[in-house]
């Protein structure tokens, strides 16, 4: 019996088994490491995905807490900004006193990045209750401003002097960095 296999059979038959050769040799020796390889990686990305969503929380629980801080102390924020004028809050605050003089003190250092200087004031006012309310009308104002502790009140007539120290606390400028310019009292 002869078995009659035209040549188109044969070529097509060698480049079949060629061809399954190769993709043999192909699978064993690059998709099945590279498998390995595939499967170490993806490991690797789940955690870092995993650490990335933890990080994202804490960023959004963070922003959320910054916008929450900002909004509540918008109008400290705004007065660490203002720039302190003598002689608007001489004319701001003139309602509690009868007399309210502003002297220059020493310019102090930077205290942790803010430039704080001391206003030295004298006034006379007519009852302790008007300087409380003077106090309580500070803590509202546009700047932030500490009162230093001593408080002298002298009795002069029927008025009543209070000396105290204050000092304004404000964010430096990059155009005035080192030291503020305060006006002089009138």
């Amino acid at each position: 019996m002869k078995i009659n296999i035209s040549r188109q059979s044969i070529y097509l038959l060698t480049l079949s088994l060629v061809l399954l050769i190769f993709v043999l040799l192909f699978a064993f020796l690059v998709l099945i490491p590279e498998g390995k390889n595939y499967r170490e990686k993806r490991v690797i990305v789940k955690k870092e995905r995993s650490e990335l969503r933890k990080y994202q929380l804490y960023n959004n629980e963070t922003e959320e807490s910054l916008q929450e801080l900002q909004s509540k102390n918008r109008h400290i924020i705004t007065a660490f900004d203002t720039d302190f004028n003598p002689s608007r809050f001489k004319k701001q605050y003139s309602k509690y006193f009868s007399d309210l003089s502003l002297t220059e003190g020493v310019n102090l250092s930077d205290e942790k990045s803010f430039v704080v200087y001391e206003v030295n004031t004298t006034s006379k006012i007519d009852s302790p209750k008007s300087f409380y309310d003077f106090l309580d009308a500070l803590n509202k104002s546009d700047w932030i401003i500490s009162v230093n502790f001593p408080i002298n009140f002298t009795r002069e007539n029927s008025l009543i002097k209070a000396s105290f120290n204050m000092k304004v606390y404000s964010n430096p400028s990059e155009s005035n960095s080192s030291t503020p310019v305060v006006e002089e009292a009138l």
